[in-house]
């Protein structure tokens, strides 16, 4: 078999996260030790981004392709091995790629965050994927690298040390700085307003399986949506905004082959300390997100959102805030017979931008690079059972991800 002409494809470059992850391989790769190139709707746009990248993203091939076109998005995937995908809301947007990626066999990997887009590629293109050795990996930025790789390292770490996984994971967001974007943005309400017009969506969505196979196991499952005291963590928790992705990537991964238990369960939310000013940030969590969510579902609301508070397509944290962005994640198991282990995953950049870029950078390399067709067969992965500990080589020596065992 020829090799591909290029070992990955950034689509949509021009994007606000498809930049930041144009000057990541260009950073880290320049245009020879790995064969790069962007693509996207509109040949000048790229022309100015790989202008703007320096001498070493010269040669960088440009690939003009856009969404909607089935035929351009085909012959794109003809020439590449992993197509990294950051155009969003994909549910609007991405679909046809996914299609052109399961049918040609190319790998691929996103940023989504819309579990009902991914439940809907899963059925639709999954036994395509299969046969033709696509794999395709959702969920590969802030959702939900570190909550996925972070369960799949805490169940490695426990079963080094008690001979079996944790039954029982919970993450807490200890402290975290970042911006949000437009596509972030957008890529959220588009959910909501899907959900708020279709009462069956409503009931999946509601549903931590949603993803599953279908005959995988059905625990019931703990969520964060009000102020909580934790008596573990000593402090109050309020819920966790990606708490609605990360928590079904990671029961998929459960299912598909992290053999955490039959009767595994997860859950995330937000530290906001102890004593009356814990419990009133908390209150305050959940107060705002909840008033965003109904302010989200009715049109009218939405659009003045749209137009007046959130930030439009494009936009995002500048490159100073994305700098002193963080994150640091602590996830405590425990074992059926009562043991237990904590880990922390942290970040050195904003989490949903500049550690987003790295992520995804360094998953499409892992596909590219380190994972044979015949070690991983094709279909649908999450990152953990696609790329597991590799990717969490690559994290920590590369993207600035911590992996470390607390006690």
């Amino acid at each position: 078999m020829t090799q591909p002409r290029h070992q990955i494809v950034v689509f949509g470059a021009t994007s606000f996260v498809g930049q930041i992850l144009c000057r990541y391989l260009a950073g880290r790769h320049g245009s020879d030790g790995l064969r790069w190139a962007m693509a996207g709707r509109s040949e000048g746009k790229l022309r100015q981004l790989r202008d703007s990248l320096g001498p070493d993203a010269a040669q960088v091939p440009l690939i003009v392709a856009d969404a909607a076109d089935g035929i351009a998005l085909r012959a794109m995937c003809a020439g590449t091995a992993v197509v990294a995908s950051t155009v969003g809301p994909y549910a609007l947007y991405g679909s046809p790629l996914v299609k052109a990626c399961a049918e040609s066999g190319t790998d691929y990997c996103d940023l989504t965050g819309e579990v009902q887009w991914i439940a809907r590629m899963i059925g639709e293109h999954e036994a395509t994927a299969q046969r033709s050795g696509a794999r395709i990996v959702h969920c590969c930025g802030f959702d939900s690298i570190p909550s996925d790789l972070g369960v799949h390292f805490l169940q490695r770490e426990a079963r080094q040390r008690f001979g079996q996984p944790c039954t029982r994971v919970r993450l807490r967001v200890q402290a975290m700085r970042g911006g949000v974007s437009g596509g972030t943005v957008a890529s959220l309400m588009n959910v909501v307003a899907e959900a708020a017009a279709n009462p069956e969506l409503r009931k999946q969505l509601s549903n931590p399986h949603l993803i599953c196979p279908p005959d995988a196991p059905r625990v019931a499952q703990q969520e964060v949506r009000f102020a909580e005291y934790d008596a573990d963590a000593g402090g109050w928790l309020g819920p966790f905004v990606m708490a609605a992705i990360n928590t079904r990537v990671v029961h998929r991964s459960n299912a598909i082959g992290g053999n955490y238990g039959a009767d595994f369960r997860y859950d995330e939310a937000t530290f906001t300390g102890p004593g009356l000013k814990g419990r009133a940030m908390a209150m305050g969590l959940a107060t705002g997100l909840g008033a965003f969510v109904a302010a989200t579902a009715i049109g009218p609301t939405r659009r003045l959102l749209e137009r007046y508070v959130v930030p439009k397509p494009g936009e995002g944290p500048s490159p100073e805030a994305q700098l002193k962005g963080f994150y640091d994640l602590r996830l405590r198991g425990t074992t059926a017979d009562g043991r237990q282990l904590e880990v922390k995953v942290t970040g050195d950049r904003d989490p949903g931008y500049g550690s987003t870029g790295k992520m995804l950078g360094e998953a499409a390399a892992c596909l590219a690079l380190d994972l044979d067709k015949s070690a991983k067969p094709g279909g649908f992965w999450t990152p953990s059972t696609a790329m597991g500990d590799r990717l969490v080589e690559r994290l920590v020596a590369h993207a600035g991800l911590g992996f470390e065992v607390l006690g």
